[in-house]
């Protein structure tokens, strides 16, 4: 099977085509990539490092350098690490369960030494006890509010971050689907309005609508400085056509071809509100459903949880009957293999990126990484979806070069993990030489 396998590597992110029946040395460089170069390769989609476009980078230092805010540079780096290391808050039934759990262990152990001691004194201590053991080892989960100052700190952390994922994740509909010209677009927990920024950098003027939607006024108000370079309210937006909202729009007809919501889902309470949010922006999509979250276990598995919610959920509100396929990363919709793996790792994907320069920090070019975990969910024909679609897999770790050989570990169309070794021998000098070199 290995040896119809045509594997052609660009960094770390590509597609690899299966084609059924056909030999090494029929899958060459002119009969697949027609004489193209492999980095022409139709499964590749990732990027060079990105730096943030130079009107938003222009207005994010002009507005850094006129808040003149204390420590900025130690607290945006305290800020990125505890937004990485958030985690989803314990859902009340986990947490009853847990109680119940360690009572009847308490109480296992106390009838052992229970002695003379009055029932009822006994079944309070107990009590008191479950409440303590659970203060001390339930993760205290609390919603972010940011006043002007703390949006500012979130500015100079996650700017180019955000951004440099959430237009690596655009890209694969800017690639995989380059006829696609969306008009509208919804953003979701908009925040700094980088998804805005990064759809333009996509699509540009074809975008004549975009709504921002979010519940901090503050985020809303720094988001609207960005777009007009800074301070001048009379400036001109760079960006056209934006509009600013504390709410989504109240009509369940009104559709957008774009509905992203980048690093939101972590900021809902529960998995019910999770669920609900989704469903909702489900509905106002037409075309494209984009969910960006960190590259965290937990990252991973809200977007996985999302996309059962999705493929599996009957919506009893049905405005729009075209069903859910997952258009990338998943090369299936089976369920995710990497969820099955013990211990859970997360299915995720790195963006090289130039971080915003900030005040008495002297490396202002030195590159940085953006760890993340995307779900891009369309709507689809009911012709389409009972189509085959082509047989690709997909790459979920950077390639590892050694010597004469190359380690690839890959999704498959089939919902299992395959890790695939690389040689001259078995795949082709051609192929060998590509994946190790690109």
């Amino acid at each position: 099977e290995e040896d119809m396998l045509e594997v052609v590597v660009h960094k770390n992110l590509v597609f690899i085509p299966r084609p059924q029946g056909m030999s090494a040395a029929a899958q060459s460089q002119a009969a697949f990539l027609k004489g193209e170069s492999h980095k022409k390769h139709p499964g590749v989609t990732n990027l060079k490092t990105l730096r943030l476009p130079d009107e938003l980078q222009t207005a994010a230092r002009s507005i850094i350098h006129r808040a003149r805010v204390a420590q900025l540079t130690d607290r945006s780096r305290s800020l990125t690490n505890f937004l990485w290391s958030k985690k989803r808050a314990v859902e009340d039934s986990t947490l009853r369960q847990k109680a119940v759990s360690l009572e009847k262990e308490l109480w296992e152990k106390a009838m052992e030494k229970r002695g003379d001691m009055d029932e009822e004194l006994l079944e309070d201590r107990i009590k008191k006890k479950v409440f303590s053991e659970l203060r001390k080892t339930t993760y205290h989960w609390t919603p972010m509010k940011y006043d002007e100052e703390l949006a500012v700190v979130y500015m100079a952390a996650r700017l180019a971050g955000g951004y440099a994922a959430v237009r690596r994740a655009m890209n694969e509909i800017l690639k995989r689907d380059p006829s696609f010209a969306p008009q509208t677009l919804l953003d979701f927990g908009s925040g700094l309005g980088t998804v805005v920024w990064a759809s333009h950098s996509c699509w540009g003027d074809t975008l004549k609508e975009m709504v921002c939607v979010d519940s901090s006024g503050p985020m809303n108000v720094l988001a609207e400085r960005l777009l007009k370079a800074g301070d001048d309210e009379r400036a001109e937006p760079h960006i056209k056509q934006v509009y600013f909202r504390q709410f989504l729009p109240v009509s369940p007809k009104v559709q957008f071809d774009v509905v992203a919501a980048a690093f939101t889902l972590s900021e809902l309470l529960n998995a019910k509100d999770r669920e609900e949010a989704v469903m909702t922006l489900w509905r106002k999509t037409s075309s494209y459903l984009v969910l960006v979250e960190n590259g965290t276990k937990d990252g991973h598995q809200m977007l996985m949880e999302a996309r059962a919610t999705l493929l599996k959920k009957q919506d009893k509100i049905v405005h729009d009957s075209r069903p859910a396929s997952v258009f990338a990363p998943c090369p299936h919709e089976l369920t995710c293999p990497k969820l099955a793996l013990k211990p859970t790792t997360p299915c995720n994907f790195q963006q090289k990126y130039t971080p915003l320069p900030l005040p008495g920090v002297r490396s202002h070019n030195e590159r940085q990484t953006e760890k993340f975990s995307y779900l891009i969910v369309s709507r689809t024909e009911p012709a389409e979806a009972e189509g085959e679609g082509v047989d690709w897999a997909r790459l979920i770790a950077p390639v590892q070069s050694r010597s004469r050989h190359v380690h690839c570990r890959m999704c498959c169309p089939d919902g299992r993990l395959q890790h695939l070794v690389v040689t001259a021998r078995k795949q082709s000098r051609y192929t060998h030489t590509h994946t190790h070199t690109a």
